[in-house]
């Protein structure tokens, strides 16, 4: 299977559900979104590596790094191999002096380590085909951010609401909460749309 290179492009979270945080994978050199759901904490180790902060005692990322270095093992890739469930599935593809190895991780660890080690990331497309979501190409080549920001809220009755709309009303609100870069919304618009196909 070809890999597809994604690059993280946002790391958003929601005031109204707690612990509620997305961060979201572009695709390098293309036009497909790979958004996916992660706990506080796990956001919290991504930001402060995204914005190269320096935290008194190291963090458990930052520990695991210094392990790696210490015993000469390199972080060469990360790859998100497998969606079941809604639940994303990732290994980091490691180096030593003598071997190769493929280490089974959360994604939202394998992602920490990979803004840490600053290695590439990865997925197949039939988990970007079905978990993924394209963005409309305006032409405009968009310099790559990943700003923190306070989301809409989404109401406990969401996914009700989203039942009641029609497939065009579905895809005409995707684009609007994509362009308001409410990922946690496009999340539940996406797995919605894909439940009628």
């Amino acid at each position: 299977m070809k890999k597809i290179e994604l690059e993280i492009v946002a790391l958003s979270h929601s005031i109204t559900q707690t612990h509620s945080y997305a961060v979201v994978l572009g695709e390098v050199n293309g036009l497909r979104r790979l958004p996916i759901v992660i706990g506080g904490f796990e956001a919290q180790a991504i930001a402060v590596a995204l914005e190269r902060m320096q935290p008194s005692r190291p963090l458990t990322h930052d520990l695991m790094k210094n392990f790696m270095n210490a015993f000469n093992v390199e972080l060469m890739e990360i790859i998100i191999n497998d969606l079941q469930e809604g639940i994303f599935y990732s290994k980091l593809v490691c180096i030593s002096e003598h071997d190769t190895i493929e280490i089974d991780s959360r994604t939202s660890d394998a992602l920490a380590l990979a803004v840490r080690f600053g290695c590439p990331i990865f997925t197949y497309d039939h988990i970007l085909e079905s978990a993924g979501i394209l963005m409309e190409d305006t032409g405009k080549k968009k310099k790559t951010e990943v700003p923190v920001s306070s989301e809409s809220p989404v109401s406990s009755s969401g996914r009700e609401d989203l039942s009641k709309l029609s497939l065009d009303e579905l895809n005409t609100l995707l684009n609007d909460v994509l362009d308001q870069e409410d990922y946690i919304r496009a999340i539940a618009i996406r797995d919605e749309i894909n439940k009628r196909k």
